[in-house]
């Protein structure tokens, strides 16, 4: 067994307080192994390795069944390679024999969050809080060792919205693989579009009074007054549900979409959106 601050052997004398109590704090993944065992030594280095990769984000416990039988029938251990996972003192999951390195990130990953799991979910808490560059920071972090991450590149994309930062997060949204976040860009790439439009000076000054007050909304978003835009794009939509082709209703879908489920005002202009149409 390789030395490291993630892994431990265990027994029957300590199996309570570094396993159980310890699981308390970070999932504890325990591999149920005996020397003679030939898939144990396929197995164990593999944890070993993923658990050294994992930097803290699970331990990984080393436990001999030939030397704690009891422990073994405990956990109704039949066959080894065994591994169990515990987290709050509590077995969470299991499988049994050697896995493919695919099938035992996912296992890993279901019981213990990376270190981009956990930066990821505080990029999106950030943004929920509307500290944007900060949350941009993060998402950049997360993004130099996963380039291609469709929950960074739509985070990261985001926070350059928000900051009205429109040319870069456009790049951002274009490149964001398939995915389920992939829908999610495409529905705010309308707002991109037209805040570029709008910057760009291809819109009129003496326009139509509906023109005006949608370049107004927009602008508006710019200024981070979310709520006002919406309520200016609603009044567009009330005189011409149509108007523009219906960019108008992307735009407003495309703002509920930046400002996401969690936000409290959401769920009131989406039921507005939907009086206003039907």
């Amino acid at each position: 067994m390789m030395s490291s601050n993630y892994i431990v052997n265990v027994s029957e004398s300590d199996f309570e307080i570094e396993v159980l109590a310890y699981s308390q704090q970070i999932p504890v993944v325990v591999d149920f192994w005996a020397e003679w065992c030939g898939p144990c030594q396929v197995l164990g280095p593999m944890l070993e390795r993923l658990a050294e990769e994992g930097q803290g984000s699970f331990r990984l416990a080393k436990l001999n069944v030939d030397e704690n039988q009891n422990l073994a029938i405990r956990y109704g251990v039949h066959g080894i390679p065994a591994v169990k996972a515990f987290r709050d003192g509590k077995m969470v999951a299991e499988f049994v024999g050697v896995q493919p390195e695919p099938r035992l990130r996912e296992f890993l990953h279901s019981i213990a969050p990376t270190k981009s799991d956990l930066a990821l979910e505080k990029g999106q808490s950030l943004l929920q809080l509307r500290q944007f560059k900060q949350a941009e920071m993060v998402f950049r972090e997360v993004l130099k060792e996963l380039p291609d991450h469709p929950q960074a590149l739509l985070g990261l994309a985001k926070s350059l919205i928000f900051s009205a930062e429109i040319d870069e997060s456009d790049e951002i949204l274009q490149r964001i693989p398939a995915s389920k976040e992939y829908s999610a860009a495409q529905s705010l790439l309308p707002l991109v579009q037209e805040i570029h439009l709008l910057q760009s000076g291809e819109t009129a000054l003496d326009a139509p009074p509906l023109e005006m007050a949608y370049q107004r909304a927009l602008k508006l978003v710019l200024r981070s007054n979310y709520e006002a835009a919406m309520d200016g794009l609603l009044d567009i939509l009330r005189e011409d549900k149509r108007f523009k082709d219906g960019k108008a209703r992307l735009v407003f879908l495309a703002l509920l979409e930046l400002l996401g489920d969690e936000d409290p005002v959401v769920r009131e202009y989406r039921t507005e959106l939907a009086t206003v149409l039907f």
